[in-house]
This record gives C-alpha cells, structure tokens and sequence, in this order.
C-alpha cells in the first residue's frame, strides 16, 4: 500500500497545479486514493467516509462547483502514462460501457440495453481510449455519449450544464476524434484495436489506413472487402472452402475460466497495395460450437506478429 500511496501523491502531483486553492487539491487526491480503495460501492458518501470527512460535501464541490479544466488535467495524467508506459508497438484500445443511474437528470441518460446490467436500464454511455502495453494498460481518453433525446432538447442539456455547442455525435466519430488526438499529441503506439460497432466503419478503417495506423478491428460476417474476384466481397464467404489445415488452433488468453482456445484462420484481400503493407480478414471460430465465427479486418506488416 506505501508503493500505492507514494505513486499516487506522483500522479497528483502532476495536475495539482490545476487547482487554485488547498481545498480542492486536497480533495482530489482524497477522490483519487477512495477510487482505487476496496470499497463495495462508491459514491460520494462512501468515498468521503474512506477520506474521513463528515459528509460528500467537499468532494462533490470539488467535482461540480470548483473551477477546473477536466481536458487539462486529463492531459497531465495522460503525460504520466507515456513517461511510465510509453512503447512504440502500444496498442489503443476502443470501447464502450455503461454507468447505471437513477432518475432522468444525469447527463446523457436514457433507457436502454446495458450490458453492465444485462438488461433494460437507465444509463449514460462512455467511449473510452485505453493504452495497452506489456509493462501495463490504462485509459487514456473518453467522451460521453449523449443521444439525440438530449442534443434536440437543449433546454434539457442546458440544466445538465452542457452548452449549446455541443451537438449529437456518433460513437464512431467519438472514436475517431480520440485516436485522432493520440496522433496529434504523439502519443506513441502502433495498432488501433475496436469491437465491431466500431470496426464495421468503412470509413474510419480507411483513415486509419491513409494514416498508416496498424489496425485490427472486429466486423460483422455481413462487412464486405476487395478481392481478386469481387469489389464487395462479403467476410463470412471467405471461409468456407479453406483447407482444414488453415485452420491453425491457438490461444487469445487467459479469460475468467481459463485460457481462450478458437481455431483460427486468415485470408489475404486487398490485392492491390503497398508491397510494404497487406490486408487481412481474420476469422475465429468456437472450438466447442464451430458455427459461432467472429470476423476481424487487419491493416498491418508483411509479416503480422499474430504468424510467430
């Protein structure tokens, strides 16, 4: 817990200068060290009573009254994890998840299907940036997704305190403006990663590729690609003439009952490219129930590191 504590105060010191006045700085470490505490829930009570404060009043001041850039200081914190993680070959990771809520004046809440739940709930919706790499993963990004109920209502965003400028947004096109943001900012990494909400993104994968961003990125059997044979050629037909031995049976890691064994085979397209440069259709499939395949789209090397 030393360990923790001391990289913590180093965390902290990197933004603390973002706060004018003691108290606030105070309670952002406070906030900070009740974050990563094991505590069963955490909210504003709970995380006061693990700071030993009397009631939420100073930490919800802290996040909703103070005067403070959310974008600098994530900046900050973003600069501690190139110091300490920083690698060439890192992996930025898009995703989304769901924050569960009460009521209907939370920013960007609705009803909807939460996966966090596993059913029908009220809900704000994050896309977040990670940064993945072999000493380490963390975020590094996010954007809050706010669905049209609430960017054609602005009287309604304005009581949540957003502004008028602040337009509805697809989560694609949030994706694209946080990787878009690591390139600007020389975040260094080398492949971009996404579920297939975001990989089925025609577009998003060609900018990728004009920006000669490695990606691997999940699609749905219904995505098409360019072959010698056809200029949409769709993914799911790719495979089913290959070869049993194509196939080849490997590991994707360790999951919460073990390690992840699919049987595992991939297929050239693109036939015109960089001799430097190739595109792949990636197709995993269940060991144990062989109709169950996912599809991936890889932009990459000659040589893939997924071949060693």
């Amino acid at each position: 817990m030393r360990v923790w504590a001391s990289e913590l105060d180093a965390v902290h010191g990197r933004f603390v200068h973002r706060f004018s006045r003691s108290e606030p700085r105070e309670s952002a470490l406070a906030y900070m060290r009740g974050l990563i505490a094991p505590l069963q829930r955490k909210n504003g009570w709970t995380l006061a009573e693990e700071a030993g404060h009397g009631g939420p009043d100073r930490i919800q001041r802290m996040l909703n009254r103070i005067e403070w850039d959310a974008d600098e200081v994530l900046d900050d914190v973003r600069r501690y994890v190139v110091d300490h993680l920083g690698d060439r070959e890192a992996v930025l990771i898009v995703d989304d998840t769901g924050f569960l809520k009460k009521g209907t004046c939370s920013a960007g809440v609705q009803r909807k299907y939460s996966g966090t739940a596993g059913r029908t709930e009220n809900s704000q919706i994050g896309v977040f940036l990670a940064y993945a790499t072999g000493r380490g993963r963390t975020l590094i990004d996010r954007r809050l997704y706010l669905p049209t109920s609430w960017t054609d209502d602005r009287e309604r965003c304005r009581r949540a305190g957003i502004g008028d400028e602040v337009a509805f947004e697809t989560k694609v096109v949030m994706a694209k403006a946080m990787v878009r943001k690591a390139i600007a900012d020389r975040i260094p990494f080398r492949w971009v990663t996404a579920d297939a909400a975001y990989g089925f993104s025609k577009g998003w994968r060609f900018e990728l590729e004009q920006a000669d961003v490695f990606h691997v990125m999940a699609t749905t059997r219904h995505d098409t690609v360019v072959t010698r044979w056809a200029l949409d050629h769709p993914v799911h037909d790719l495979f089913p003439g290959l070869p049993r031995q194509k196939w080849k049976r490997r590991s994707c890691g360790e999951g919460a009952h073990g390690r992840r064994i699919y049987d595992w085979a991939r297929v050239e397209v693109r036939p015109w490219h960089r001799e430097d440069r190739r595109h792949w259709v990636i197709a995993r499939r269940s060991v144990s129930r062989p109709e169950e395949i996912s599809y991936y789209i890889a932009y990459c090397p000659p040589t893939p590191p997924w071949t060693s």
